[in-house]
C-alpha cells in the first residue's frame, strides 16, 4: 500500500481568545506538521499527512506543544481512503479509451497502432479488452499513445508509444504492448500524461517528470529528454498536476498554479508566449481546487464552481465567447457548480454538480455531443445526460461515467475509440458495450 497520504493543510484560527493552539494527532498514523511562514497570510498552517486507512482523529489543545495526555479543546475526525482518481481516460490528441473497473483492473478500446491498449497486441478494439497482467491500479492517465496506470502500492506502469521515453522504464523503445514499471518512482498519488511526456505527483509534494522534454515541458531546466523519472526542481506543496500537449501545470496547496514547457498560444497563462522550461506562476488566479489542461490550452477549477481558463482560443475552448487566444486566465462564460473538468485538442467539458455536463469549443466530428456538429465559444448541455460521476475527453471522443459503472461515449470513432462496436461517429451519447462495474470517482 502507499506510505503516505497526500498532504492536506489546516488553519487554527482562533476565534474567542488570543492563546496559542497547537493542533496534534491522535495516533501514530497520522502526521502534523506545522508550517514556517511569514505569519501574515496562514500565521497557524499545519500540514497533515495519513499513512494508513481508516478514521484517524485531529486534536486542538493549549498551548506550543503536543501534550502527552489532556483534553483538548476540539476534535476532528479525518477519514484515509483509498485513492479514487481518474478511472476513464482518453488522452488529448488520442483515439483510444481506458476505464478502471472496481476490481482494479483495466479495459481499454481503440486505436492500438502503438499496442497503447495494452493487451499485448497491435490490433485496433471496437470494444473493450482487458490490459494484460495489470491488477492493483486505482487511476489511469492517457497521452497521444501511451497510458499509465497508477497502483495502490504508489508505483506507476506504462504501455504503449515510447520513442520518446514517455514510459519512464529507461530504454528508447519503440512501444510496449503489455505494462512496464516507471522506474524509481514510489509513494506516488497522482499522475499525468502529456503527448509524449509523463507526470507524477509524490506524497510529499513534489514532482517527478519523464520523456520528451523538447519545448522544456518536464520543468527540469533543460530541453533534454528523459528515460527515467526526474524531479521538477523548486516545486513543493502540490496538491495536483496535469499536462497539455507540450506543457505542464501543477496546483499548489496555497490554491496558485506553476506550469512550464510550450507556450505559442498563451497557455502557461503567465501573460507571454515565451517557453519555461522551468515552474512559472499563472497569473490572476486563486482558490483553485484542481488543474486541467488540453493539447494549447489550460483550466483552474476554483472553490467556488466556476471556471478560468487561457491559451489557444481558435475554436473558442477557452469559453469566453470569443476565439481570441488568452495569455492570462479569464472566466468561462456562465458556468458555475463544476466539480470536475477536462479538455481535449480543441474543446473542453465540464462536470457540474447536479450530474449534467457541459461542453464548448471545436464540434467538427460531433465531440460537444449536443447532436450538431456546429462549434461553440460558450458553454451549452450535452444532450440527455444525467447522474454523470466522472468525464474524459479525447482527440474528438469523450467518455462520461455513470452512476450505475457503465459508461456513455460520443464524438469521432474511426479507430473504435466510443467502444459501441463499430466506428460510426456519434453527435450524441451512445453506451459502451459490454462495459460495467467501473469504479467511481471520489466526490
Amino acid at each position: 500500500m502507499i506510505t503516505k497520504s497526500l498532504a492536506a493543510y489546516y488553519d487554527v484560527i482562533n476565534l474567542n481568545d488570543s492563546t496559542t493552539k497547537v493542533l496534534c494527532g491522535g495516533d501514530a498514523n497520522i502526521s502534523v506538521t506545522k508550517l514556517n511562514n511569514d505569519g501574515v497570510n496562514f500565521p497557524n498552517r499545519w500540514r497533515v499527512q495519513l499513512s494508513a486507512v481508516g478514521k484517524h482523529e485531529l486534536l486542538v489543545f493549549e498551548g506550543m506543544s503536543c501534550p502527552a495526555t489532556g483534553t483538548p479543546l476540539l476534535i476532528q475526525s479525518v477519514i484515509g481512503v483509498l485513492a479514487g482518481g481518474t478511472t476513464v481516460a482518453a488522452g488529448m490528441s488520442g483515439n483510444y479509451s481506458l476505464a478502471l473497473r472496481a476490481d482494479s483492473t483495466v479495459q481499454s478500446w481503440g486505436d492500438n497502432t502503438y499496442g497503447q491498449l495494452g493487451d499485448g497486441t497491435f490490433n485496433n478494439r471496437m470494444l473493450p479488452v482487458t490490459v494484460s497482467g495489470l491488477t492493483g491500479v486505482i487511476s489511469l492517465a492517457v497521452g497521444r499513445n501511451h497510458s499509465l496506470a497508477l497502483r495502490a502500492d504508489g508505483t506507476v506502469r506504462g504501455w504503449g508509444q515510447n520513442s520518446s521515453g514517455q514510459l519512464g522504464d529507461g530504454v528508447f523503445a519503440t512501444y510496449r504492448t503489455t505494462p512496464v514499471s516507471a522506474l524509481g518512482l514510489s509513494d506516488i498519488v497522482a499522475i499525468a500524461a502529456g503527448a509524449d511526456h509523463s507526470l507524477a505527483l509524490k506524497a510529499d509534494g513534489t514532482v517527478q517528470s519523464w520523456g520528451a522534454n523538447t519545448y522544456g515541458q518536464l520543468g527540469d531546466g533543460t530541453t533534454t529528454s528523459r528515460l527515467m523519472p526526474v524531479k521538477v526542481p523548486g516545486l513543493t506543496g502540490v496538491v495536483n498536476v496535469a499536462t497539455g500537449g507540450v506543457h505542464s501545470l501543477a496546483l499548489k496547496a496555497d490554491g496558485t498554479v506553476q506550469s512550464w514547457g510550450m507556450n505559442s498560444s498563451g497557455q502557461l497563462g503567465d501573460g507571454t508566449t515565451t517557453i519555461r522550461v522551468a515552474p512559472v506562476g499563472v497569473l490572476g488566479v486563486a482558490g483553485v481546487t484542481s488543474v486541467t489542461a488540453g493539447t494549447a490550452h489550460s483550466s483552474a477549477l476554483r472553490s467556488d464552481g466556476t471556471v478560468q481558463s487561457w491559451g489557444r482560443n481558435d475554436s473558442g475552448q477557452v469559453g469566453d465567447g470569443t476565439t481570441t487566444d488568452r495569455t492570462v486566465p479569464v472566466v468561462v462564460n456562465g458556468l458555475t457548480n463544476v466539480i470536475r473538468l477536462a479538455q481535449g485538442a480543441d474543446y473542453s467539458l465540464a462536470l457540474q454538480s447536479n450530474g449534467t455536463v457541459q461542453s464548448w469549443g471545436a464540434n467538427i466530428f460531433g465531440q460537444l455531443g449536443d447532436g450538431t456538429t456546429v462549434s461553440r465559444t460558450v458553454p451549452g448541455s450535452v444532450g440527455g445526460l444525467t447522474g454523470v460521476r466522472g468525464i474524459a475527453v479525447g482527440g474528438g471522443h469523450n467518455l462520461a461515467l455513470q452512476g450505475n459503472g457503465t459508461v456513455l461515449s460520443w464524438g469521432v470513432n474511426g479507430k473504435g475509440q466510443l467502444g459501441d462496436g463499430t466506428m460510426t461517429t456519434r453527435p450524441s451519447p451512445v453506451g459502451v458495450s459490454g462495459l460495467n462495474g467501473v469504479f467511481q470517482p471520489m466526490p
